[in-house]
């Protein structure tokens, strides 16, 4: 199994201190954020008692994003999600969220695979750079759900060793305008 495919051990020590058990170093709660974000599974584990924190600290997580006025779920979802928990047995809740979730991550393997190469608007000009911005623009709304190891070729390829960054999106979106605006 490689190593990417292993959840990333985070241990918790008595110091409430985190380490990741991969680099050897203490890490954050919006380092552990970005690993998530870059498609990375992880597990947190308290060293002493070896229980999973993991729910815990993702959770913190959120309300850490919450408190910052970075509103990650609306209030009536938050009513939805309280009031679950008042239902014995959790209610229907956790199962209706996760399939929300795999219904949201298949929509966006479909879309991705509508605009391969494939497609008859890959002749058009432009097109690439219109998918690179779709990709982006998919990535931002959904915080990268089900995107790792996407990379607009056939579904299961890989994606190349450190995928594109906001800036060569940026100057991907300026060439796409600038042809459009030379269309008219």
């Amino acid at each position: 199994m490689a190593e990417q495919d292993k959840p990333l051990l985070i241990k918790r020590y008595a110091s409430r201190r985190l380490y990741n058990t991969e680099t050897s170093d203490y890490v954050t709660l919006e380092d552990i954020a970005g690993f998530i974000r870059e498609g990375r599974e992880v597990q947190i584990v308290d060293l002493k008692t070896g229980d999973d924190l993991t729910r815990q600290y993702l959770l913190q997580i959120i309300a850490e994003h919450e408190s910052r006025g970075e509103n990650v779920l609306p209030v009536n979802v938050l009513n939805d999600l309280v009031r679950s928990y008042m239902v014995p047995g959790g209610g229907v809740m956790p199962q209706f969220l996760q399939s929300s979730f795999d219904m949201l991550r298949e929509s966006q393997s479909k879309m991705m695979e509508n605009m391969s190469a494939m497609n008859p608007m890959a002749k058009m000009p432009g097109f690439e750079a219109m998918k690179a911005q779709q990709e982006a623009f998919l990535k931002a709304m959904t915080g990268g759900l089900g995107t790792a190891g996407w990379t607009g070729g056939a579904p299961g390829e890989e994606k190349s060793e450190g995928g594109e960054d906001l800036d060569d999106i940026k100057k991907q979106l300026a060439a796409l305008q600038e042809k459009l605006s030379k269309m008219k």
